[in-house]
């Protein structure tokens, strides 16, 4: 197995570190991956039964490290959900073309829901009445094409959408305000095609968008795992975390969710294993993995207010694909934690940069927790390339040693 090369044992002050960071197992971190990635989890989304399988594994994972388990379900509201693979056709009177979801349109997460193809006429958002046609919004202006739509009875609006680099348009499922018409995003070629078909005839569009808002339960599993204490206090208090969840996947689609957050997961994970085997000096270790964050961050927002103000949060999320360095963004009072994380970074060979990292650490930090977030790459996010074999072993080798030699040195 490849594996980056670690600073020399007599660089390091912290006595054992380096052998714990050789205790490190790529191995068993893409076994986590491809068993999160797998058919029975159906991308993990919140409040699925494939959502709670994966908080199940999880909670075994952290009993068999010895941890003290415990389930913390909260409720979510507004999850957008594709009940049915949605329809998109247009013909022009030489032709009738039926386009690919999510390759060449996609849900827009304020559509509203159209359980059932609708066919109607296409205008462009000059037309002087858009009364029961599909609307062409310039690009830029869908909101303003969504009012007219909304104000004069039209079906729906169609706007342009770009795709990833490899030709996909990833899922989401939290985002803005409905809006009272169906909202879908058409590939830009085509949209620029639809566009230039308008102007020589008639366009005709039939389309629908089962996409519903729902409520789901969520669920945080929470394991304490304290290393080196005779009594329940006593050492620094961290906790590592990472959210499970993914978007779930598509009707007839595997969306596996392996880089975003699979792969942070199995890096916490592993780093647990290692600490909890490992004779570091006491530290109140523990590790949280949360659901909901792709719906907008829920299980951390949930579990933020009750952590206890001393504990120093690290959120991994992303551990697939480094290239020049780690993303990293420190938030609350953070300074030592930070200097910290560096320290380990450069005793474990990972590069730093700063970057935004959108994701739980910002709850925490909001509540006035000292909290770093770190991001290691997503290829394929969101979509149906996001697939363990992208996961890379060097990627995930480094995010768990640097997670270890972290909490080492607060130790």
């Amino acid at each position: 197995m490849t594996s980056s090369p670690l600073v020399p044992p007599e660089t390091i002050e912290a006595p054992g570190m380096a052998a714990a960071l050789e205790q490190v197992s790529a191995e068993r971190m893409l076994a986590s991956v491809a068993e999160l990635a797998s058919d029975g989890y159906a991308g993990r989304r919140v409040g699925t039964p494939g959502g709670r399988a994966a908080a199940a594994w999880l909670a075994e994972r952290l009993r068999g490290l010895g941890a003290s388990v415990r389930f913390d379900p909260f409720g979510v509201s507004g999850v957008r959900e594709l009940y049915r693979t949605p329809v998109l056709q247009w013909s022009d009177g030489e032709m009738t073309r039926s386009l690919e979801h999510r390759r060449e349109f996609a849900e827009h997460l304020a559509s509203a829901e159209l359980p059932d193809p609708r066919s109607a006429p296409l205008a462009d958002l000059s037309a002087a009445d858009l009364r029961d046609h599909w609307v062409l919004a310039p690009a830029g202006q869908w909101a303003q094409a969504c009012r007219r739509a909304e104000a004069e009875g039209a079906v729906g609006v169609l706007m342009a959408r770009g795709t990833d680099a490899d030709g996909w348009m990833p899922k989401m499922i939290a985002g803005p305000a409905r809006r009272a018409v169906a909202v879908i995003g058409v590939r830009t070629d085509l949209h620029r095609q639809l566009a230039d078909a308008l102007i020589s005839g008639e366009v005709r569009v039939r389309a629908s968008m089962p996409l519903r808002a729902v409520s789901a339960g969520g669920v945080n599993v929470h394991g304490h795992l304290p290393i080196g204490l005779d009594g329940p206090a006593g050492g620094p208090r961290v906790l590592l975390s990472a959210h499970f969840d993914g978007v779930g996947d598509d009707p007839g689609r595997r969306l596996p969710a392996a880089a975003d957050n699979a792969s942070g997961v199995a890096a916490v994970l592993e780093a647990a294993r290692v600490l909890r085997a490992a004779p570091t000096a006491p530290v109140d270790l523990s590790v949280s993995f949360l659901d909901a964050e792709e719906a907008g961050a829920w299980g951390s927002a949930h579990h933020a207010p009750s952590v206890a103000p001393a504990v120093q949060v690290i959120n991994l999320d992303g551990a697939a694909q480094l290239h020049q360095a780690a993303a990293v963004e420190a938030g609350g009072p953070a300074h030592a934690l930070l200097a910290t994380l560096d320290q380990a970074a450069r005793l474990t060979g990972v590069p730093l940069r700063a970057g935004a990292m959108a994701s739980d650490n910002r709850r925490y930090a909001a509540a006035g927790l000292a909290a770093i977030g770190i991001g290691m790459g997503m290829p394929g996010y969101q979509t149906p390339a996001e697939t363990p074999e992208r996961v890379e072993p060097d990627t995930l080798l480094a995010a768990a040693r640097l997670l270890v030699a972290t909490v080492w040195l607060l130790a």
